[in-house]
């Protein structure tokens, strides 16, 4: 039944990027306040320390952390040496609450745009943290982004909940 009212549907397809097919969500909650994993994304030591996976380096080459502002970065393989470059700009930031960006890789091989929001919400414990990336480029399998993502959010986990005194 479902197949026969579909049929008689006219069909939309996003033609914007037809190489982009893939699209991941992560959840998580974190033992800190918004505003800590806030800046984590806005800073570049910060994103340096916790955003490359396990195994890969990360140089900050650029950061403008405002509504239209650019960022541009490498991850380095740490046992080959390869690096990967690439760049993006600022959509959106609301303080404490979403930042919402587009990445763009310089490889020719991956090609458009990639779509990341993350929102934060307060919750009793700390911070939940919902991350959304679309637009995927079709090269790169979906489960290789979950696993980066996965390890990605263990590390700023590490760097986020710590409460270190200063003396």
């Amino acid at each position: 039944m479902a197949g026969a009212s579909s049929r008689n549907k006219p069909q939309s397809h996003r033609q914007e990027n037809p190489m982009a097919t893939g699209t991941v969500r992560l959840h998580r909650v974190l033992r800190c306040p918004p505003e800590r994993v806030y800046r984590a994304f806005l800073e570049a030591e910060a994103m340096a320390k916790w955003l490359p996976p396990h195994g890969f380096t990360a140089r900050v080459e650029q950061m403008e952390a405002r509504v239209g502002g650019r960022f541009r970065m490498a991850f380095t393989n740490f046992g080959t040496g390869h690096s990967h470059s690439f760049g993006g700009e600022y959509l959106e930031l609301v303080q404490d609450e979403r930042v919402r960006y587009v990445d763009r890789f310089d490889d020719p091989n991956l090609p458009g745009e990639m779509q990341v929001t993350v929102s934060l919400k307060a919750v009793l414990c700390g911070t939940d943290v919902q991350v959304m990336q679309e637009g995927i480029p079709e090269a790169i399998p979906v489960e290789m982004c979950y696993l980066g993502w996965q390890e990605s959010l263990e590390q700023l986990a590490r760097l986020v909940e710590p409460e270190i005194p200063d003396e």
